[in-house]
């Protein structure tokens, strides 16, 4: 028998836990770290009278908790990992005939429902530290909500230590909240910022020595990733025998994994240096100081790009307290947090949940298989519409899906793979070809942590056949073999085969070097790329690019492997065609017509085409046109003068006329223009267009005589001579002409179907303004006697008579001598 439990505070919301899945079959559960909910629940529910003998599935978000949760069950069972209770996480399970507790994660619970939908035997599915918010538990309780539509004997819980209950419960139908008030360990906060320029890992090294001295107990340092992780741990060499240093972070072999969390043996005291993957579900004896760097390594996808990237984030407010938590967890605790008390006003209350941030065609496979789109689906976030369409893209890029959406055979088997949908693609592809097992090689090293710092990884895969002394190496070659072995991988082993492979997963990755340059490349998706110069990769010609940092305006290639043209030509000459492209060069200010070899946005051969169809050159000339704007085109008086005057009748008599403003005309360019660009191609041959014959054409032989009447371009003058008149502002036509001119005309000349009088500018024998007027005849009334006397001195030779009205009309001066 084994011993008796001792009480935890999680014990109190027990029987109301019990009473809340036995009458609503659906229930929250709120409790803080240290509560024990993680493991005395599934354990208090095993003879619960709706369980029946069935099973109990707990989803935990990391492989790690689901370990240490399941071994601690079995342990306050007298027993071990696989009797009573088991788990199942990625190549590793421990399950029994005689299991009812099974703890699942990385995706485990979506397979188990893609497989059985109905979930035969299990009573209960419980979501562990739902507040996480990983892609696979939105996901997984997404579709075990439809499942618990069909079977009303279902109960879900879901569990979280931060996360606000509200919503939740309201996504569960309303279901029953119940709180723990958890273990009251106090925990004093004190802040250490970094010295100004000073590392994150030195100033974190400095925090642990400080504490080592200071504070008794074991600690507990969250530092971003692994990087991170092996520098502090070079920087704490030789603190004695009496404190053990212990890195913790996923990708380390599970061995190590469970030697970090073990108690420190009696008389030591032990430096756990952990990712976030420490911060919830585990509990390391003895931990009593926490130190806290205050960043984390997350993924972040750009649907813009299709590219993903992880970035160091400063942690949110939630994150810090269950960091913090972990302090306090069996005795009074300290937590040093690296970070300035002021700032934690800008710190973001919660991290983002990884279904708005992540990259999607994991989830958009699974929705697939599952026969819905996803809006179907009761979400807490519904997936971003455009990371879930640049999902599918892909998938239907590498023929996972059909043009219906629906799943294709390729992408059944894709999905019974656990390895993202590139890497599921590649492996399937290789295995075809007798490279399967340099495909498991890279689907793992691309998957884990890559054992070479180099970026060809061709020199990770060779790694893994030379290094036997790295236990990073020997997991991921561990993790090789297991992805061989479960599906029939055989072959391969070389790593000149990394570019091929590499080509399969990333088709949309492929990089050109750009001519003339070293490390600067192009990619097939049309995303600029580049490498150091001193990369031994800089200088290739062709890569097949695995992973990027996509931060900057062009993309830092992190990952890649050398392609030359005859593989590449093998592995995606489906993808690869001749196009005829005819397109505006702004460069040489012409039409390029090019017949070229294209994979994406990448040129794999090059020539000019010799007879391109006239009506893309003719497209091709007016998207030069618009990109240069209308002053590019020859606007002569003539056209200019149409313009004008076909933009006052529309002034005057509505939309029956014609719209010629610089946007209606770029609007309809290929309405008017494109039909007079036959036989040219560059800017210059557009000086050879007539475009008052143009526009007139446009405007129609009944219109341009309206047009003549409305708005003539000339009127005659009592010279003898018809003037012309401006239209440049079609509010208020003007007639420019010589004073003399306009002698014995009382009347002010009107235009636009009488309408509009003409704003007269009468001008000196020198053409220079002496009046404007709209009222001739006042004029000659009124100011012109003033006009007389200053000019007639100025211009004796031109007449200025007494009577305007009487005198002739004259452009000429007086003969000498009169």
């Amino acid at each position: 028998m084994p011993p008796p439990l001792a009480p935890l505070p999680i014990d109190s919301a027990v029987p109301p836990l019990r009473a809340a899945l036995a009458e609503r079959g659906r229930a929250v559960l709120q409790a803080p770290p240290g509560a024990g909910k993680t493991t005395r629940v599934p354990l208090a529910l095993l003879d619960e009278p709706w369980l029946r003998g069935g099973r109990i599935i707990m989803l935990e978000p990391r492989r790690i908790a689901a370990r240490a949760a399941a071994g601690h069950m079995a342990a306050l069972l007298g027993e071990k990992a696989g009797d009573t209770v088991g788990y199942r996480i990625r190549m590793d399970r421990r399950i029994g005939p005689d299991t009812r507790i099974e703890v699942v994660t990385e995706g485990i619970l979506t397979r188990m429902l893609q497989d059985d939908p109905a979930l035969e035997g299990v009573g209960a599915v419980i979501f562990d530290e739902f507040h996480e918010r990983s892609l696979n538990a939105d996901l997984g309780l997404a579709l075990a909500l439809e499942t618990a539509a069909l079977r009303d004997d279902l109960r879900l819980l879901v569990m979280s230590a931060t996360l606000d209950g509200g919503p939740v419960a309201r996504l569960l139908g309303d279901a029953p909240v119940v709180t723990s008030e958890g273990r009251a360990w106090p925990v004093e906060t004190r802040h250490l910022p970094p010295r100004p320029g000073e590392p994150i890992e030195d100033a974190v090294a400095r925090a642990v020595r400080d504490a080592l001295a200071g504070e008794t107990g074991s600690l507990l340092v969250f530092l971003p990733g692994a990087r991170e992780i092996r520098r502090v741990q070079a920087k704490l060499a030789g603190l004695g025998d009496g404190v053990a240093v212990a890195p913790l972070y996923g990708d380390l072999p599970a061995a190590a994994q469970d030697q970090a969390i073990r108690p420190a043996p009696a008389g030591t005291r032990k430096v756990v240096l952990a990712t976030n993957i420490a911060e919830t579900s585990l509990t390391i004896e003895g931990v009593r100081v926490v130190i806290d760097s205050g960043l984390a390594r997350a993924p972040r996808f750009d649907p813009r790009t299709g590219m993903s990237r992880l970035e160091t984030v400063t942690i949110a407010r939630a994150a810090a307290d269950q960091r913090r938590g972990r302090a306090g967890r069996t005795e009074p605790g300290v937590c040093w947090r690296l970070w300035a008390k002021a700032g934690e006003g800008a710190m973001a209350p919660f991290d983002p949940p990884e279904i708005l941030v992540a990259d999607l065609a994991p989830l958009a496979l699974e929705l697939a298989l599952w026969g819905v789109d996803g809006a179907d689906l009761a979400w807490l976030d519904p997936p971003p519409a455009a990371a879930l369409g640049q999902a599918r893209a892909l998938l239907a890029d590498l023929g996972a899906i059909g043009p219906d959406g629906r799943p294709t055979a390729h992408g059944k088997a894709m999905a019974r793979l656990p390895l993202h949908p590139r890497l599921a693609h590649m492996v399937l592809r290789a295995r075809v070809e007798g490279v399967g097992g340099t495909a498991a090689e890279l689907a793992a090293i691309l998957e884990g942590r890559r054992p070479s710092p180099e970026t060809d990884l061709r020199s990770s895969i060779e790694l893994l056949h030379r290094d036997r002394g790295d236990p990073g190496v020997a997991r991921l070659r561990e993790a090789a073999r297991d992805i061989a072995r479960r599906f029939d991988l055989k072959g391969g082993g070389r790593a000149e085969d990394a570019g091929a492979l590499l080509a399969l997963a990333y088709p949309d990755r492929v990089a050109r070097r750009r001519p003339g340059s070293r490390g600067s490349f192009l990619l097939a998706n049309g995303r600029g790329a580049a490498l150091r110069d001193s990369d031994p990769l800089a200088g290739a010609d062709t890569l097949a690019v695995a992973e990027t940092d996509d931060a900057g305006r062009e993309a830092r290639i992190l990952a890649a492997a050398p392609l030359d043209e005859a593989t590449l030509e093998a592995v995606l000459g489906d993808r690869i065609a001749w196009v005829e492209t005819v397109a505006w060069d702004p460069a040489e200010q012409a039409v390029a017509a090019r017949r070229q070899r294209r994979l994406g946005a990448l040129v794999l051969a090059d020539a000019a085409l010799p007879t391109p169809d006239p009506a893309a050159v003719a497209a091709a000339l007016l998207e030069g046109v618009r990109r240069l704007g209308l002053d590019a085109l020859p606007w002569r008086d003539g056209a200019v003068a149409l313009r004008r005057r076909t933009g006052f009748a529309r002034a005057v008599e509505g939309e029956a006329w014609p719209d010629w403003s610089d946007a209606a005309l770029t609007e309809t360019l290929a309405e008017w223009l494109g039909p007079h660009l036959g036989g040219m191609r560059r800017r210059t041959d557009l000086d050879r267009l007539d475009l008052a014959q143009i526009l007139s054409t446009a405007l129609g032989w009944e219109r341009q005589r309206a047009l003549d009447a409305l708005a003539p371009a000339t009127i005659p003058i009592p010279s003898g001579r018809r003037a012309a008149l401006d239209y440049a502002d079609p509010a208020q036509p003007v007639l420019a002409v010589k004073l003399q001119e306009m002698f014995g005309q009382a009347e002010t000349p009107r235009v636009g179907g009488g309408r509009v009088p003409v704003a007269i500018h009468l001008l000196s024998p020198a053409g220079r303004p002496l009046q404007v007027t709209r009222d001739l005849a006042g004029f000659w009334a009124g100011s012109y006697a003033e006009v007389r006397k200053d000019m007639r001195g100025r211009y004796p030779r031109h007449p200025w008579p007494d009577d305007p009205l009487a005198a002739p009309a004259t452009a000429r001066a007086k003969p000498r001598g009169t």
